[in-house]
């Protein structure tokens, strides 16, 4: 089934322009006893790390794994651990904790990358997806020099707010809100709403450069 064009362009698979996917069976991703994950996350002010354990082979972490970068040959896949909470065939990384309630804020430096999405995910979510074609990922955007919202393959222009060197995310997890946040002004610069009903990891997809997370953090005052 072909992909609308302006999301052929912003699909990519393992660094290259996808235009169609083939149409397979997708399954949630059962966890093993030995979890992937740190903790979950029932306060506000998550911290958390990138866990390697989801990474595409294309995605090598670095300062403590709180940074990804981008490497388009990558990693042999066949050297790679085989588990079923990693991406094969997508560039993404999930964050290692799970967050089921609570309001949380982190900031990403996003200034070495041209391309790449930052949000949330189920933690089950389907490994065969990227990030932002399903309805269990809600990712906020950047390609071609432009933002974007994107969830369940639908995109949503984000207007106003240029190619700052760092971002902040805002999720209120009963409130149903995902917020791209102006970190200078600080203001919220556009929101995604829905009703979350499982356990959520911080997401990150990419395909140039690098990103470097910042966790842990107090949300600033202002935003509603």
């Amino acid at each position: 089934m072909a992909l609308p064009t302006n999301v052929a362009r912003l699909c990519r698979m393992a660094g290259r322009t996808v235009t169609s996917l083939p149409v397979k069976h997708k399954r949630a991703v059962s966890l093993p006893e030995r979890r992937c994950y740190i903790s979950t996350s029932t306060g506000n002010n998550v911290q958390f790390r990138l866990d390697d354990r989801t990474a595409h082979s294309s995605l090598d972490l670095f300062k403590k794994d709180t940074g990804v970068i981008y490497r388009m040959l990558g990693l042999d896949p066949s050297h790679v651990q085989d588990n079923p909470e990693r991406f094969r065939d997508w560039a993404v990384v999930f964050g290692d904790e799970k967050i089921s309630n609570g309001r949380h804020y982190w900031e990403v430096t996003v200034k070495k990358s041209q391309e790449f999405r930052l949000g949330v995910a189920e933690a089950s979510m389907s490994r065969d997806d990227c990030v932002g074609t399903n309805s269990s990922s809600w990712v906020f955007g950047y390609a071609q020099r432009k933002w974007f919202a994107m969830t369940s393959n639908k995109i949503v222009p984000v207007t106003l707010v240029g190619k700052p060197d760092r971002v902040g995310l805002l999720l209120d997890y009963e409130e149903g809100l995902l917020g791209l946040v102006d970190i200078v002004k600080p203001r919220l610069i556009h929101t995604i709403r829905v009703q979350f009903k499982a356990p959520l990891c911080p997401a990150f997809g990419l395909w140039d450069g690098e990103l470097l997370t910042h966790s842990g953090l107090e949300e600033p005052e202002g935003l509603k």
